[in-house]
């Protein structure tokens, strides 16, 4: 029996429809696919052999010539670098930051750094909004919309909140955003302001990494949890919801004189 080429043609185009209702493209998911290609291929071809403390020190006169060398080259590759493991989400954030600060001081490093993860933190955003929004949106139930909009209302404070203060995984805070439709000027200030603290302590902590080395030993990167280094971190982390709780008490005292 030939089929009816004007039936196959209406079923054809209603499971498009179907599709493009429901919020599923699979033409979607390409961005998240080379991220997680890329994460698989460094893991697979020992990327993260060669980013480690015992590396930084075996070739670290060459890495200080190459930046001696080649200048705004070197500052373009780690800058780059350092961008592609913050969208790969590989776990070598502490040791890139350290090196930042061992090869280009403390104050540019701390420059490098927050510009090369905020771009990195940028592209993972984009990549999980484009793959999944739409289709979390469909799927989202009252409280993960209310959520979303207590969220929205003040996402800069809470993203220097979560920033500032290393609650949650990285990868985890550049994700959640995404699924929570903070708009990407937020998102890409609230990460470039907020990592500013933490980077420039784990910065500190390269530029004195030659003397480390020599004694043979490796740094302690405990160092951010000392009170001296943590207090004044969750104090900018109190003053960031600062604006939220004003926020709140306002909008009581309004709903009592308004009762």
């Amino acid at each position: 029996m030939i089929p009816d080429d004007k039936n196959t043609k209406t079923s054809l185009e209603t499971g498009a429809d179907n599709m493009k209702t429901s919020g599923f493209n699979p033409t979607k998911l390409i961005p998240v696919v080379l991220l997680v290609v890329g994460l698989v291929a460094a893991h697979q071809f020992g990327v993260l052999d060669y980013l480690s403390f015992e590396g930084l020190r075996d070739n670290r006169e060459w890495l200080q010539n190459r930046v001696a060398d080649q200048g705004i080259v070197a500052i373009a590759v780690f800058i780059g670098l350092y961008a592609v493991s913050v969208a790969l989400s590989l776990p070598a954030a502490s040791l890139l930051t350290i090196a930042g600060g061992f090869l280009f001081g403390a104050v540019s490093g701390t420059g490098y750094v927050v510009v090369g993860a905020t771009i990195g933190a940028v592209v993972l955003f984009l990549a999980a909004r484009y793959a999944f929004y739409d289709l979390l949106q469909e799927k989202a139930g009252a409280a993960v919309k209310k959520m979303e909009q207590g969220f929205q209302e003040d996402a800069l404070s809470y993203l220097l909140v979560l920033r500032l203060v290393p609650l949650f995984p990285f990868w985890l805070v550049n994700l959640v955003p995404a699924f929570l439709g903070v708009k990407l000027g937020t998102y890409a200030i609230g990460t470039f302001l907020g990592i500013i603290p933490g980077t420039f302590v784990y910065a500190l902590i390269g530029n004195g990494l030659d003397a480390i080395f020599d004694r043979g030993e490796t740094p302690d990167l405990s160092v951010i949890l000392e009170p001296a280094i943590l207090t004044p971190i969750i104090g900018l982390a109190v003053l960031a919801m600062v604006p939220v709780v004003y926020k709140r008490i306002k909008a009581r005292k309004q709903d009592r004189e308004g009762i």
